[in-house]
């Protein structure tokens, strides 16, 4: 494809797509020509940006997002704002307040989430690369459900200044792509630091993939091939593996015993951040105006309750109680620990191997509808999560088809090890086109 060439295909079937735009890119730069979409909590100047909820509809930001500000220099063009859960809280894109985004692959089934839009419209050939956010896995779950490439960042290397907070300690901005040298390249745009954003690091990313891994070890977790994950699933992913093996790596099994906590501390932590991020969208500031001639607390819920959908009600009702006077040390304080302990047991393995790497996901993508009981959603979280407590790099690329449905392979690495992820990843797509 050459570079000055605009590919942009708005006929959009699948609902990937909440707002289209038209600008014309600009002729010079690494993204010239290229329409990059642009998940729909990410601040853009002049565009409507809702992150799916009707309590955010109409709100069009004064300014831009780090990241959109990098793609614009880079001669990108924002083909549009995609469909999402509703601020990022799902795994199916189902929770939007605009309704589901469907799959491309096949139309009765989720594309996954929270990223949904993002994944559908690559995976569509709508756009060639966007932009999503992965909090507990919201980029590799819809890349592994719809058999593209995402890439959730170490924490901290892609400002997050102009992403509208879900849960600030975990969420990141990153690549997704139909190929993995695409992902390189848009990290290459999007990835440094920023001053406006106190958690970000001077890691800038410069790297082309480079498909030798002879030599590289590679931790198997057994808890990422146990209960709860579909054998064809595992034996799709082991089949990757062994042709990693092939090209000179080395397989190790592994544990990480603090697997049977990483999920439940997640959602204590994510929610709490939640609750308290989302306490602005009051219907002064944010949000359809409140009635005034009411009094602050009747005005106030019933601008909540009308403006968010039930699954964001029911994140922060949740993390309103983990906070709560009497319960911080029993719930929020106890998330800590594990979270610390997912930690320590990632940084324990990495001191014996190079990446780790297992399935991205559990099972194939579910069918519309399937995932209405929320305890059953959160546990197909339960192989994602875990990087995002401990703030590592991970990508996911296909690796197979079960039931005629992609299957993602997740490749895990150190802290700041961004371009070994990449280059595991790539070494694997050259052996498997």
């Amino acid at each position: 494809m050459a570079a000055h060439e605009t590919v942009f295909n708005p006929d959009d079937r699948y609902n990937a797509f909440l707002t289209v735009c038209r600008k014309a890119p600009h002729s010079d730069g690494k993204l010239a020509g290229i329409a990059v979409a642009v998940k729909d909590n990410i601040s853009t100047q002049g565009i409507e940006t809702t992150c799916a909820s009707k309590i955010l509809k109409g709100y069009i930001p004064p300014y831009d997002a780090h990241v959109v500000d990098l793609l614009k220099q880079s001669g990108a063009a924002i083909a549009g704002k995609t469909n999402m859960d509703e601020f990022g809280m799902g795994t199916t894109t189902e929770n939007s307040a605009f309704g589901p985004t469907l799959n491309p692959c096949d139309t009765t089934r989720v594309p996954g989430g929270s990223s949904g839009g993002s994944a559908a419209a690559i995976a569509a050939g709508m756009v060639r690369m966007a932009l999503g956010t992965d909090t507990g896995g919201s980029i590799r779950c819809p890349a592994a459900f719809c058999g593209i490439v995402g890439l959730k960042p170490t924490y901290g290397r892609v400002s997050r200044y102009g992403l509208i907070a879900y849960a600030n300690s975990l969420e990141q901005i990153g690549p997704m792509a139909g190929t993995v040298s695409d992902v390189s390249l848009l990290m290459q745009v999007i990835a440094g630091y920023d001053r406006r954003d106190s958690t970000s690091y001077n890691k800038p990313y410069t790297h082309t993939p480079n498909p030798d891994i002879k030599g590289l070890t590679i931790g198997i977790p057994q808890e990422y091939f146990g209960a709860g994950v579909d054998p064809r699933v595992a034996e799709v992913t082991k089949r990757a593996i062994f042709r990693l093996e092939e090209l000179g790596a080395t397989a190790l099994p592994c544990s990480i015993p603090s697997m049977e906590y990483a999920l439940a501390a997640y959602y204590v932590t994510c929610t709490s951040e939640a609750s308290s991020n989302l306490a602005r969208f009051d219907g002064v500031r944010y949000g359809p105006a409140a009635d005034t001639k009411k009094s602050w607390h009747d005005a106030y819920r019933e601008v909540r309750r009308a403006g968010f959908g039930a699954e964001v009600r029911r994140r922060i009702m949740l993390g309103t109680f983990a906070l709560s006077s009497g319960y911080y040390g029993k719930y929020y304080a106890k998330a800590q620990i594990a979270r610390e302990n997912v930690k320590k047991d990632f940084a324990r393995i990495f001191s014996e191997v190079d990446v780790i790497a297992g399935p991205t996901m559990p099972t194939i993508a579910f069918k519309l509808g399937e995932k209405s009981d929320p305890l059953s959603m959160y546990l197909a979280d339960i192989l994602t999560v875990p990087v995002n407590l401990a703030n590592i790099p991970a990508i996911s690329v296909p690796c197979g088809k079960v039931d005629g449905m992609p299957v993602g392979l997740q490749i895990m690495g150190k802290p700041f090890e961004d371009e070994r992820v990449v280059d595991v990843a790539f070494a694997y797509e050259q052996v498997a086109a």
